[in-house]
């Protein structure tokens, strides 16, 4: 039998290949979809059949891609909107996988047509269930999508297919969720690599309730909806374009980058360091690591990016641009910023300090001067503490409440680390701000350095 979870790192994304004799099913594959054919005839299976739980929001699904290097059938979930592609999943549905039996079963509420598929062991007995984003590992899937007018109405269905639908199948079956910590498809995803519904009946949260009353209070709340999710839900209906109709994006010497940037969007994945220390005016920053996270929030759809990273090889930024669907990738700084230098080209920076530096300005004449903006979330906050008198604005709110940082006061910027902080510098100085200091270390140095801070 061939059993594999695909996790793509930065969006916390799960998918999985389930496989036995020759036949194969994968199920919410990742748009780069080639690890699913290798481990497929790796063992000597085809894959006849791909799965979707919902209609996604965070990430360009691989459907359309898989069937077209595999000739698989796809089968897609919520249809009762209008998909361009594949057959709607029926309730009650089933797949036949070798000596096994994988069955579709209705379970709506993150979505109206959600569904989940259980795989029964060789006697038919449940074995393990993959709910998409109806079941997590200590969360479970958010049910505002559809606007806070329907959100008690999903709310209601989403209980009645937990308590009902899924937890009723048997403490023991394991439970395969499209997300890990980190998602934005729920607020507080547990690290739990593996679980059971046995292991969430004890110990997520969201299901000690005393009914569904209490359910849907805890459940019907609104959370961020980052705004690249309108465009996933268009490509996710549609199908997105094949990745191989999509040009890569070109080498530019520095001469080239700088003609294409005065139209194009400028992403800069290095460190934060490297960005404070030189980097091409009006670049958006956000380190590589943090794409994955981040372009949605900030990143348009709709203007042709250039890239600025310091391997060389900008693959890996590119895999998780298309992943969010930005296809539209023009170029990257050839010899980065050491070439856009040699050619003698203009560069800005933002100051760095330590957090010794803010403790002992905050501790000075500077205190009533200096304006200092906490980027991190509430949770954060609400689980590490604060300082004193800093202003919290989260980083994914900075450009709808701008205007709330002060133009003629120095702004020292701080999050947990300095890595989001160079994000919002980055912000603030594509808008006009001059007076910023990035502190570096965030709270982590903060709390090392024993500056106070407030619990």
């Amino acid at each position: 039998m061939l059993f594999e979870r695909v996790e793509s790192e930065g969006l916390a994304h799960y998918s999985y290949i389930i496989g036995d004799r020759n036949e194969a099913v994968v199920i919410d594959p990742r748009r780069d979809c080639e690890v699913y054919p290798k481990m497929a005839s790796k063992e000597g299976m085809r894959i006849f059949h791909v799965l979707e739980t919902h209609r996604n929001e965070d990430y360009v699904i691989g459907s359309v891609e898989l069937s077209t290097r595999t000739g698989a059938k796809i089968w897609h979930a919520d249809g009762q909107l209008d998909y361009k592609y594949g057959q709607a999943v029926e309730d009650g549905m089933v797949w036949k996988v070798g000596r096994f039996k994988l069955e579709a079963i209705h379970t709506p509420g993150h979505t109206p047509g959600s569904m989940s598929y259980l795989l029964r062991d060789t006697g038919g007995d449940p074995w393990m269930v993959f709910t998409g984003d109806a079941l997590f590992a200590g969360d479970l899937g958010r049910v505002d999508l559809l606007g806070m007018d329907r959100a008690e109405e999903m709310a209601r269905h989403l209980y009645d297919s937990l308590f009902n639908g899924l937890l009723p199948l048997g403490d023991e079956v394991i439970v395969c969720p499209a997300h890990g910590a980190g998602s934005v498809c729920a607020a507080s995803i547990a690290d739990r690599k593996w679980t059971t519904l046995g292991i969430e009946r004890k110990l997520n949260p969201k299901l000690q309730v005393k009914g569904e009353e209490e359910f849907v209070a805890r459940m019907a709340v609104k959370l961020e909806r980052p705004p690249y999710f309108r465009e996933m839900e268009r490509l996710n209906l549609e199908g997105a374009p094949l990745l191989c109709t999509i040009p890569d994006p070109v080498p530019m010497s520095p001469k080239e980058f700088a003609e294409a940037f005065e139209e194009d969007f400028v992403l800069d994945t290095r460190m934060e360091l490297g960005f404070g220390a030189a980097h091409v005016p009006g670049a958006l920053s956000i380190w590589l690591a943090g794409v994955p996270s981040f372009a949605g929030w900030f990143l348009p759809h709709d203007r042709k990016v250039l890239l600025v990273e310091e391997t060389g090889d900008p693959d890996r930024a590119v895999r998780y641009l298309r992943r969010l669907g930005y296809d539209n990738l023009d170029g990257y700084l050839a010899g980065g910023m050491v070439a856009w230098h040699m050619g003698g080209k203009e560069s800005r920076s933002v100051t760095t300090a330590n957090v010794h530096d803010l403790c002992a300005r905050l501790d000075q004449e500077e205190k009533e001067k200096a304006w200092v903006l906490d980027v991190r979330s509430t949770d954060e906050l609400e689980k590490s503490g604060r300082i004193t008198g800093v202003h919290h604005i989260h980083i994914t709110q900075l450009p709808q409440r701008i205007n709330e940082v002060p133009k003629d006061r120095p702004v020292y910027i701080f999050c947990g680390s300095g890595l989001r902080s160079m994000v919002a510098a980055s912000i603030l100085q594509r808008e006009g701000w001059e007076d910023m200091t990035v502190i570096l270390g965030g709270l982590a140095g903060w709390s090392s350095a024993t500056c106070p801070v407030v619990r």
